[in-house]
């Protein structure tokens, strides 16, 4: 992170910055803050699983308007800005075009250390497990978020969610063409920490079938 927030801050000195390893800082530009976490994956890294990755995003004025998500070990760079579209590498993505759910599969994290959020993802998974093709557990929101945009997921729920671990991911993924909502109705993941994400075509089905349980 503080490689990162050294480049970062060099090329635009006057952005303010939300890190997860150090304190936030207000820019002189009120309107803009870079939203690092400079290891999505922590405990993948830790323990030699290549799964983790890099994120990067851009706020302005409240709204994510750019996002890098970089997975150094496939080296697979997802990135956009806001209305071009997204990317992987030099190749354009899109969200799979997938309908039912039984030949779909998505992503989520499991509570861990006590988290008092386990028992509604167990009932989440008791739900959807019956309906689908799969769900995955790997253990980085960033990449979870930008294999939807890939077309690999079909969606993505996870509750407990910091704005560093989702900023780059949720703009990859909406550029994509995945809609996005807070888990309760009304409400924005980037203020809740709570997300549902899927395709166009999916997200009314696996957004009633996640918030019913």
């Amino acid at each position: 992170e503080k490689i990162i927030k050294e480049e970062l801050t060099e090329a635009r000195p006057t952005y303010g910055w939300l890190g997860e390893e150090s304190d936030p800082v207000a820019g002189q530009d009120p309107t803009r803050r870079w939203i690092v976490d400079p290891l999505d994956g922590t405990t993948n890294f830790l323990h030699g699983l290549p799964h983790w990755a890099v994120s990067i995003a851009l706020e302005h004025k409240g709204q994510i308007i750019a996002g890098v998500v970089f997975d150094a070990c496939k080296d697979e760079l997802f990135i956009t800005e806001k209305g071009k579209g997204a990317w992987m590498n030099d190749r354009r993505i899109r969200v799979s075009d997938r309908h039912r759910m039984t030949e779909s599969v998505y992503a989520t994290g499991l509570p861990f250390a006590g988290r008092s959020d386990l028992p509604a993802t167990l009932r989440d998974l008791a739900q959807l497990l019956p309906a689908c093709a799969g769900v995955r557990r790997w253990g980085a929101a960033s990449l979870d978020l930008a294999y939807v945009a890939a077309g690999r997921y079909d969606g993505f729920w996870e509750r407990g969610l910091k704005l560093w671990d989702i900023a780059g991911g949720l703009i990859i993924a909406r550029e994509a063409g995945a809609l996005i909502e807070g888990i309760a109705k009304g409400t924005k993941p980037e203020e809740s920490g709570n997300v549902i994400c899927a395709t166009e075509v999916q997200f009314e089905q696996f957004s009633k079938l996640i918030r019913s349980s």
